[in-house]
């Protein structure tokens, strides 16, 4: 899935994005969103052609058995963005979450080099990095039998996700600054040339939006 030029972003409405914080409120995608679904997308169809021409001999794989959980039965027939829209619409997980679990599912794959992302792994691969990365970046989060529900899976399938990605990462979770920006930067690459796309780089202000956050939470109680 390649960027089209209808996707170009004026500096203005791109810097808005970049410092509105309110996507709890509010039902705009991230745009974040739609570049990890495209640069994901790309190494699905990168994966698909070696698979059909080299073949994945599982067998031989030491860490298969490991990461068969994340397999479903049947290939999910919902796209990559659609996907992280549902998330996004029932989670309203912030921007920088989604950039977390990037570095959680770049970091899975370097540490499991015969691990390949197919369109059987992938939608759980997501729904186990994206409440994982939520539990680290944000304070209020969603219970897993919640997420579990918005993934299509069961609780007990989620729990087990989570516990056995957890176990693989030999549970190396923490991400900083340096790390977050770094990964901004490479997505920030997958856009077109004159985008002027910037990744909402909110890891830095996470205390500035918690603290926020809870303000509102307050003022919320106030008025009730």
């Amino acid at each position: 899935m390649a960027f089209s030029s209808n996707m170009a972003i004026s500096p203005r409405k791109l810097r808005y994005d970049v410092y509105s914080y309110s996507y709890q409120h509010d039902s705009k995608t991230p745009l974040v969103i739609s570049v990890l679904a495209s640069l994901i997308e790309r190494t699905l169809a990168r994966n698909e052609r070696i698979g059909r021409k080299c073949g994945y001999l599982s067998a031989k794989h030491i860490n298969a058995s490991k990461t068969r959980v994340f397999d479903c039965n049947e290939t999910p027939d919902m796209t990559i963005q659609s996907y992280l829209e549902r998330i996004f619409r029932y989670t309203r997980a912030g921007p920088s979450v989604y950039v977390v679990a990037y570095v959680y599912i770049d970091r899975f794959c370097r540490s499991l080099p015969d691990f390949r992302i197919t369109g059987r792994n992938v939608h759980r691969l997501l729904i186990t990095t994206i409440m994982v990365a939520s539990k680290y970046v944000e304070d209020m989060n969603y219970r897993n039998s919640y997420f579990a529900r918005v993934g299509g899976i069961t609780t007990e399938e989620m729990n087990t996700l989570e516990l056995e990605f957890l176990f693989l990462m030999n549970f190396k979770m923490h991400v900083n600054v340096s790390v977050f920006e770094s990964y901004c930067c490479h997505l920030e690459r997958e856009v077109s040339i004159g985008g002027g796309y910037h990744i909402e780089k909110t890891l830095r202000c996470a205390e500035e939006i918690k603290s926020q956050q809870r303000g509102y939470n307050q003022i919320a109680r106030i008025t009730l």
